[in-house]
């Protein structure tokens, strides 16, 4: 399995994973914009990375999608650094993996490639958080080391919020 940076010849895979998703909620958010002109959506996930053209309240973000056999089995999103806002709800990270292949360890799998990727960023103090009733990432998480700091409510949902120190 490859962690490859977005491109157009998973153009194709990129859009079954959206099909497949159907009408659940997307993590990460980068899995809900517009991606009917590939070619703009590549470069609207390529300005992120660079901190072009952010939403106010965003920070510079890199995607990555994890490639098997020429397929997206899982995609994340990696801050490069937290503002408040997000390191008290949002972390470091955000991950899917496509349904068809969820309960294969592959969640875990890709939470430890996007620890890597960060700490070879910089980043030796990540800040993961996911919602309580998601349990698959919560144990990804714990998996690669995290460590339990706290639990918050954010709007109708408990988020729980871990920590783990690379340094």
């Amino acid at each position: 399995m490859d962690l490859v940076l977005p491109s157009l010849e998973y153009q194709q895979s990129y859009h079954s994973y959206i099909k497949e998703l159907g009408n659940e909620e997307r993590y990460p958010f980068i899995l809900d914009f517009d991606y009917q002109d590939f070619t703009a959506y590549l470069t609207k996930i390529k300005h992120f990375s660079e901190g072009i053209n952010l939403p106010c309240g965003y920070v510079a973000s890199s995607t990555f999608w994890l490639i098997h056999h020429n397929e997206i089995v899982g995609v994340t999103n990696l801050r490069h650094h937290l503002n408040p806002q997000i390191k008290h709800c949002g972390g470091h990270i955000g991950l899917s993996i496509r349904p068809s292949k969820r309960g294969a360890g592959l969640g875990i799998l890709l939470m430890k490639l996007s620890i890597e990727k960060l700490h070879s960023m910089g980043n030796s103090e990540l800040h993961i958080h996911c919602y309580e009733s998601n349990l698959a990432s919560e144990r990804a998480i714990i998996c690669n080391g995290g460590v339990f700091d706290s639990a918050i409510k954010s709007d109708s949902h408990i988020v729980k919020r871990y920590i783990i120190n690379l340094a």
